[in-house]
């Protein structure tokens, strides 16, 4: 067999420029295509969070959970494991001002929950008294970037309702909670 030259001269500075244009043509592409998109969809996609409480009940669980959600809030995660040696039940909810609002119900220790969903390093504040079917007086907690949380324990469990929302969102929550 013989070698027959290539068509044309292989270079480095002709393999970088190569690469420049196919780099410059995605850009171009994709700044194009971001300028003309007008199809996105910002809208959070709502969970069925009351399938999850008759999960819980009809497993024994006793998860505390709201009656209903208020006008304009929209149940956005649901985190219900019932079948396990460490039974947990967690909510995530944007309020109609589009701030977060959760509550984690699990057999641990509050300031595990506090350190989980607040901050490692929240400030423990007075007690609140919240009217509720589940207790009326709540331990406060608040970090620096403006997360609050409300907790205390319900059985065996720590119950944290915590989230960006003002404080005010979280109290009204909490006289909605149920067993």
């Amino acid at each position: 067999m013989s070698e027959q030259p290539s068509r044309y001269n292989r270079s480095f500075g002709g393999m970088t420029g190569a690469l420049i244009v196919t780099v410059l043509f995605v850009l171009a592409f994709v700044a194009w295509r971001g300028v003309f998109r007008t199809d996105t969809d910002d809208t959070p996609t709502p969970v069925d969070w009351q399938a999850s409480v008759e999960l819980a009940e009809r497993a024994g669980y006793p998860a505390v959970h709201p009656r209903e959600l208020p006008a304009g809030w929209t149940a956005t995660s649901v985190d219900p494991i019932f079948g396990s040696d460490d039974p947990r039940w967690g909510l995530g909810i944007l309020t109609d001002d589009g701030k977060f609002v959760g509550i984690r119900q699990e057999r641990t220790s509050v300031d595990d929950l506090v350190e989980t969903y607040v901050d490692e390093k929240a400030d423990p504040g007075d007690d609140a008294t919240v009217p509720s079917d589940i207790t009326d007086t709540w331990q406060t907690w608040s970090d620096d970037g403006g997360d609050h949380g409300l907790s205390t324990e319900v059985g065996d469990d720590a119950l944290l309702v915590y989230g960006s929302a003002p404080v005010e969102d979280l109290e009204a929550f909490i006289g909605l909670l149920t067993q």
